[in-house]
């Protein structure tokens, strides 16, 4: 259904690596004021738009003295140090062109892990929105190591959308959305242009990416819109080259595949946002089977007679991992006692003790409840 046009929304627009960049993998000026314009054409609607924007490393490496887009992570934080300065300035002169002034906001997936940091992120995106500035955000290349990675733009766009309660979430690449198999391999392949539910078939059809530029490929995409589902946030996939595909996608009728939620789909809070998608579990505890299934089913608290064992060291107020006792994961949750605490309770039998909140309802996110990995 397309948008009333004086319905205005909150969009995250996220804009992969080979959308902006030239046949010869360098930053194309011409892609970039395509998008910039239907930006700003959005924003003279009275929509709210953060701008994720890939092509630090393809916008740097050239200036670097590499002939080819770099493999060593020494190499790619360089060029990623010299493009991200060439790319805001780009941006900042065409946004200025129409009025519009942008700002620049670099993150790691530490800022998200720790929910103070989180919390700052929020505020300050809000701020400039409030303000009519548009945010470009991409992750810090510069100083991220593996560990501290996202993984790609497209996982980052779907965690910055849920940050800021957005209406909508734009990821654009070089395919014009989803397919019922490979267009690549096969020419009869159909565009799905309303997808309801993520089923294990799309899971398993989603393909590597279609580019040697960009690190993502439609399996990033795929989680990433499990992730703005679960938040409540519908999500479009289509092709950065097409004509207007900025404005159509928000009014409604963009070609591409649309990613509706329903009133069945999964609506985390902010807080279990957090917990599910970007905290950074500190330990883990085993709990029984026969409390596995009533987690999700009905809103169970974890007790300390539910746990069988403790691993790890961690503090009270800590996201721990919550396993079963085969060892597989049931979801996260925020600790209410410290590891030792935990201990000593196992060490008592009987008594009100073994029937203390370990992790309240609340502050758990079961893995079953929203049919995808947490702590993406």
């Amino acid at each position: 259904m397309a948008t009333l046009e004086n319905e205005k929304k909150r969009v995250v627009i996220k804009v992969g690596s080979s959308s902006l960049t030239s046949r010869h993998g360098e930053i194309s000026r011409r892609k970039l004021e395509k998008l910039a314009d239907e930006i700003a054409l959005l924003k003279d609607e009275g929509h709210e738009i953060v701008f994720v924007s890939s092509g630090a490393v393809a916008a740097g490496y050239r200036k670097l003295g590499c002939i080819n887009r770099p493999t060593s992570l020494p190499e790619k934080q360089a060029a990623a140090s010299i493009g991200q300065g060439l790319l805001i300035e780009a941006y900042s002169e065409i946004f200025l062109s129409h009025g519009y002034v942008a700002s620049q906001i670099l993150i790691t997936r530490s800022d998200f892990s720790d929910e103070t940091r989180y919390n700052n992120v929020r505020n300050t995106l809000n701020v400039l929105l409030e303000r009519g500035i548009i945010p470009i955000v991409n992750e810090n290349d510069t100083v991220t190591v593996d560990r501290l990675k996202f993984g790609d733009n497209d996982t980052l766009s779907a965690k910055v959308a849920g940050l800021i309660e957005a209406d909508q979430l734009i990821i654009l690449s070089d395919i014009e959305g989803l397919y019922d198999s490979d267009p690549r391999k096969n020419e009869q392949a159909k565009l799905l242009e309303k997808v309801y539910e993520i089923t294990p078939e799309i899971e398993e059809g989603a393909g590597d990416s279609g580019s040697n530029v960009g690190t993502g490929g439609m399996r990033s995409k795929i989680d990433a819109v499990k992730i703005a589902m679960a938040s409540g946030i519908s999500t479009f996939l289509g092709k950065a080259s097409i004509a207007n595909i900025l404005t159509e996608a928000v009014r409604g009728d963009a070609k591409g595949t649309y990613f509706e939620v329903t009133n069945e789909t999964v609506n985390l809070n902010r807080k279990k946002q957090w917990i599910a998608f970007h905290s950074g579990p500190e330990g883990e505890v085993v709990i029984n089977q026969n409390v596995k299934m009533s987690i999700a089913d009905h809103k169970h608290s974890i007790y300390s007679s539910d746990i069988e064992h403790v691993n790890g060291q961690f503090e009270k107020g800590a996201v721990i991992r919550i396993l079963d006792h085969e060892g597989e994961r049931v979801g996260l949750g925020v600790v209410n006692y410290s590891t030792e605490e935990l201990e000593n309770m196992k060490s008592v039998t009987g008594g009100d003790i073994q029937r203390q909140e370990v992790v309240h309802f609340d502050d758990l996110v079961c893995e079953l409840e929203l049919s995808l990995p947490v702590g993406v």
